[in-house]
């Protein structure tokens, strides 16, 4: 039996239970004036409409809260199908055609899995959850999703990433995967194989949008609903009636970023959002909440944050039991039946639940007495019933204002048996023996041989059969096969350097931050009538502190109701100004928040067919630290456009302290295949990346981003020197000599970001005070020099007869001691260590940063222009270029305490 759970009406009285499981206990002091407005509650339903009590309801407690009153009532409703029989409707499909097509794919979702772990045990896979969620996806696949050759444009699917094997099983009929492909499932390698749950980057022309790490799924789905609405209101592409719709686990709800978006949804009115989140109770260890009940958990958390909430949790085989319970008995009982207990009676037959839920109770054993075990056996849960799901969907599709959530109740491992339907091992099953898999045949009535089910065949029916033919005008019919994704999209032109960036590359020692040149070059394309429009700016919070008030007036803050105010600054020429047509989107402290929105736009042209270009500027320790999975997640999306850490390093932002100072962002980007991550000194460098960026994503359409670092340090720009462009991107190029090159006393010293004017000053110190030459090279990116060394080393050891020479080796002939300092812990100058033929030492920020001035953090950390010094002379001794007197005199003349402990210890 599908065993329930609760909550009765409120007026019910008695020591019963609520939906956490907790007595629930109200000893009522009037229970004749109860009834009475019991009574009348039923009369107004009864002679007028539910409409109307519930207006009665809400004016009632509308004056409760004028009186100060406040309802200690949990915000659920009973626990029972929000959509009642009356106002199902009739299934529009072919109701025995479309069980036996999902049967079909569970079959062959099934064998997939099972045939590769009985080949290669260590594989993986998962059964069950698609098991549980069969029902859903054909509702969806058959009447709800469209493709993208709808009218409309196509809807937006989400997958829950565990059902992965039942959408290859399915795209596996419709003739667009093959057999060898379903028999290569986890087995990627030669080229054959798919992968284990949606990945972009490995099947970019099949799977949209990454959902594998829990949560990011549902911020995502929020956040592409309200781009698409950002797009329709400023006139870039009509969202028309375009869907966006989720399939999310009830255990994943539990993840921060599954409910970080819910509020947003609910205050911009997303009602082209719709949730379907698959309550099978169980995680991967047991219950998601055993001893409460999710779905009323979970309605209590979507109602407080706006939703629209459909339950469906009974299937069609429980209406007549409904419908003779005068008294409610039934909601009463699963009232006092938390999620564990659920589970439980979900593993066992009908005999048992018998005997341990209906009959608990006289009033509950005289409903089922007339019933078999084998019927109670059948009495299934609504996430398993076509005709419940369609209303759901539909209603969720109808409804206007507020997105929509559909609480779906399954089982975990439907139809698997006694080998994992509702058993604590089901998301392991992995392995079924033969017992098993005849009885999921049988259950299923699958057409297959004793012989054919052994050696775990694939089923196919013939290409003119009635299944193939209603598989194809089902999805015909909504416009193409899903899932798909677009890889390309029209190239937008990108205008010369010179027009917005001129002020960077001939800046003639301007003073000015990296922050500073990077929004005003934004400014200059916002202008460009071709490129402005695409652009889209972000900031979770702090624009002005980035010198990007001025976009305020400019372009506008995007809302979808405009401006209801009037902002405290509206005299000011930097107001604070909010419009429908607003380009800039402020996403306030939610760095989560504000890269799903960076992410919705940088994939804008695979998902909308429009290229669009986001600026996500932000401080940079809250970047790969804090929201690093979905970056990895935009990674895997291909998604193209700019992340600007600002206030990057850890020297840079000096009073803000240990949480607020970044060393580290540029390791974890250098982790990240597509990510092209660059930490430019001067205003021409950035104007260069930011160039190259711009005609690479949108003109010659690479699926990369750019990660690019900029400070908030005021200092003297230089104008470009000649020729440097193409180093720049490459990673470095020499910057200045001090003295005569290739000497006996020679050093080559290497710097980026705010540490670069630190190497500058060390180069003339050395010469002046020591006599030793030097070679400075400004390195824009150690990760793209360690990259660029690493595919030549790979290419000269598989062709030694027609070597290479990587950019880093050309740059740093010979093998005179080098010396690299960054604002970032050591670890990333040391990328490029294995390719440097000389001595090398590294310079960084390691430990834990700290409130101070710049100049006495550099000290503190040891990559000051005197520290540089000491390093440089402490190597040429270790090479016997000079003598351990000069490095004394080096360490006394700028007076460094050598005593002290290492920063990083402190």
């Amino acid at each position: 039996m599908e065993a329930a759970g609760l909550c009765g009406g409120h007026a019910l009285s008695g020591n019963i239970k609520n939906n956490f499981g907790l007595p629930d206990i109200r000893a009522d002091p009037n229970p004749s004036e109860t009834l009475e407005w019991v009574d009348a509650l039923e009369g107004v339903i009864r002679e007028e409409s539910a409409e109307r009590a519930l207006f009665l309801l809400n004016e009632l407690e509308e004056q409760m809260r004028r009186k100060g009153l406040r309802s200690s009532v949990q915000p659920y409703s009973a626990y029972r199908n929000t959509i009642p029989l009356d106002r199902q409707g009739a299934y529009p499909g072919d109701l025995a055609l479309e069980e036996r097509i999902t049967s079909l794919v569970r079959w062959n979702a099934l064998a997939m899995v099972v045939r590769a772990n009985q080949a290669y045990g260590e594989l993986g896979g998962h059964i069950a959850s698609y098991a549980s969620a069969a029902e859903i996806f054909e509702v969806g696949f058959n009447h709800f999703f469209r493709g993208a050759d709808a009218e409309s444009g196509g809807d937006l699917v989400f997958y829950q990433p565990h059902s992965s094997p039942g959408v290859y099983a399915r795209a596996f009929l419709e003739g667009r995967l093959t057999d060898e492909q379903l028999a290569h499932y986890r087995q990627e390698v030669g080229g054959r194989g798919l992968c284990s749950y949606p990945h972009p980057w490995l099947m970019p022309e099949f799977w949209q949008f990454p959902t594998g790490s829990m949560g990011i799924g549902p911020i995502s789905a929020v956040y592409q609903a309200r781009f698409m609405r950002y797009l329709d209101h400023r006139g870039l592409k009509a969202a028309g009636d375009r869907h966006v719709w989720g399939v999310f686990g009830d255990g994943e709800m539990d993840e921060p970023e599954s409910i970080a978006g819910l509020t947003l949804a609910a205050r911009e009115g997303l009602d082209n959002l719709t949730f379907i989140i698959n309550c099978n109770l169980q995680r991967l260890d047991g219950p998601v909440r055993g001893n409460g009940q999710i779905v009323q958990e979970l309605e209590s958390l979507f109602t407080g944050a706006g939703w629209n909430i459909i339950k469906v949790l009974w299937g069609s085989e429980w209406d007549s039991l409904f419908a003779r319970d005068a008294n409610h008995v039934l909601l009463q009982r699963f009232a006092q039946t938390v999620d564990g207990q659920y589970q439980n009676l979900g593993a066992k037959d009908g005999d048992y639940n018998r005997a341990k839920f209906f009959q608990l109770d006289p009033a509950s054993s005289a409903l089922v007495e007339h019933m078999s075990d084998a019927e109670i056996n059948a009495l299934k849960r609504g996430g398993h019933d076509f005709r419940k799901l369609y209303a759901a969907f539909a209603a969720a599709r109808a409804h206007q204002g507020r997105p929509t959530v559909i609480l779906a109740k399954t089982k975990k491992g439907y139809g698997m048996g006694d080998a994992g339907e509702s058993r604590m091992t089901s998301h392991q099953a992995k392995k079924l023996d033969m017992e098993a898999i005849k009885a999921f045949r049988d259950r299923f009535n699958l057409p297959l041989t004793d012989e054919a089910m052994a050696k775990l065949e694939f089923y196919k029916p013939a290409e003119d059969s009635v299944e193939m033919a209603y598989l194809r005008s089902r999805r015909n019919a909504l416009g193409g096969s899903m899932p798909s994704r677009r890889r390309t999209a029209d190239t937008v032109p990108v205008p010369p350097l010179d027009s917005y960036g001129q002020f960077a590359v001939e800046a003639d020692g301007k003073e000015m931050s990296t922050t500073m040149a990077a929004v005003r070059m934004m400014g200059a394309l916002l202008r460009d009538k071709t490129l402005g429009p695409r652009i889209v700016p972000i900031v979770a919070d702090e624009a002005r502190t980035f010198g990007m008030a001025n976009l305020f007036r400019q372009i506008g803050i995007y809302s979808p109701v405009g401006q209801l105010y009037e902002p405290e600054d509206a005299k000011s020429m930097l107001s604070y100004r909010e419009a429908t047509t607003g380009q800039l989107l402020e996403e306030g402290i939610t760095e989560a928040g504000a890269l799903s929105s960076w992410v919705a736009a940088a994939t804008s042209y695979s998902v909308h067919g429009l290229p669009m270009l986001p600026f996500y500027i932000y401080y940079s320790m809250f970047g790969f630290q804090r929201v690093g999975d979905l970056i990895w997640a935009a990674a895997d999306q291909r998604a193209r456009g700019f992340l600007l850490g600002a206030t990057a390093g850890r020297t840079t932002l000096g009073g803000e302290g240990l949480q607020h100072q970044d060393g580290t962002s540029h390791v974890i980007a250098a982790t990240i295949p597509n990510c092209r991550a660059y930490d430019p000194t001067f205003a021409y460098e950035l104007a260069v990346i930011m160039d190259h960026g711009m005609r690479s994503m949108l003109e010659r359409q690479l699926d990369e981003f750019y990660y690019v670092t900029v400070m908030n340090e005021n200092y003297a720009q230089p104008s470009m020197p000649p020729g440097v462009a193409e180093h720049i991107i490459k990673g470095m190029y020499r910057f200045g000599t001090r003295g005569v090159a290739g000497t006996h006393q020679y050093v080559r010293l290497l710097g980026s970001g705010s540490i670069l004017r630190e190497v500058i000053a060390a180069a003339d110190l050395l010469l002046e005070d020591f006599g030793v030459a030097s070679d400075t090279f400004s390195i824009t990116s150690f990760s793209e020099l360690a990259r660029d060394a690493r595919a030549v080393e790979r290419h000269n050891r598989y062709h030694p007869m027609a070597e290479s020479v990587s950019h880093l080796e050309n740059c740093l002939t010979g093998r005179a001691p080098v010396i690299a300092a960054t604002d970032y812990v050591r670890a990333y100058p040391q990328l490029i260590a294995s390719y440097v033929s000389g001595r090398y030492v590294t310079l960084g920020t390691d430990g834990f940063g700290r409130s101070d001035t710049r100049a006495a953090l550099r000290e503190f950390f040891e990559v000051n222009r005197h520290h540089i010094v000491i390093a440089a002379l402490s190597a040429l001794v270790s090479d016997g270029q000079t003598d351990r007197k000069t490095l004394q005199a080096a360490i006394t003349r700028y007076e460094i305490d050598v005593e002290r402990a290492a920063p990083w210890t402190l």
